[in-house]
């Protein structure tokens, strides 16, 4: 039998179901891919992949505005409780070298990017840099970030984490480190939802098309 909780949506109560189930809201169907305790241990499994293929002196996290700067905080936490070393985090916004801000559809899930801020406190030169994102899509928010990320320095290496990979890349990118492959469609919207932004950690799948997810 399938769990479900009440879950606010839009101003109203919506029934989210759990563990492959399906929940309809008008014509958008959702399956919720990762709860809240599914998503922390999928970041703690990342975290020891990042511990083991990676020596942590000379490593930082650098996290893509804006959900993946929460996640690289919680991968470096996690990080310090297993290796009894914190490593240094940074923040950067990709946005002005983005090369599809004039040719992406309108849409929820094209929505212009929103300007955010670029914290990067400490030397990017020399030092392994994991770049942390929610979702890997076309594969083009990493390009920029590399080119946003080389304006500040050249380090000695560059890794890719992301949270959900869903496919459809348009771009010869590839994650070292991936908490969930989520094959899709493109007309399939993937939301990443976190306690520090949204109030409610999820990964939720949604189509706003007939027919089963």
């Amino acid at each position: 039998m399938s769990r479900h909780r009440p879950l606010r949506v839009d101003g109203g109560t919506v029934r989210v179901v759990y563990v492959g189930g399906i929940e309809m809201r008008g014509e958008v169907r959702r399956v919720v891919l990762l709860d809240g305790d599914q998503l922390q241990r999928t970041l703690a499994r990342i975290a020891h992949e990042v511990a083991e293929q990676s020596e942590l002196e000379g490593l930082a996290l650098v996290g893509i505005q804006r959900r993946g700067v929460q996640l690289a905080e919680r991968l470096a936490d996690m990080l310090a409780e297993f290796c009894g070393a914190r490593p240094p985090t940074g923040a950067i916004d990709i946005t002005f070298y983005r090369d599809d801000i004039d040719t992406r559809a309108p849409g929820p899930a094209y929505d212009q990017p929103v300007v955010h801020s670029t914290l990067l406190p400490f030397d990017v030169g020399g030092r392994t840099i994991v770049l942390v994102d929610d979702v890997l899509f076309t594969g083009r928010t990493i390009r920029a970030a590399i080119d946003a990320l080389f304006d500040y320095g050249r380090p000695a290496a560059v890794r890719l984490a992301v949270l959900i990979d869903r496919g459809h890349r348009e771009l010869p990118i590839r994650p070292d480190f991936v908490g969930k492959n989520v094959p899709t469609r493109r007309s399939e919207q993937v939301s990443v939802r976190l306690v520090e932004l949204d109030g409610i950690d999820e990964v939720v799948l949604e189509r706003s098309e007939q027919g089963a997810v």
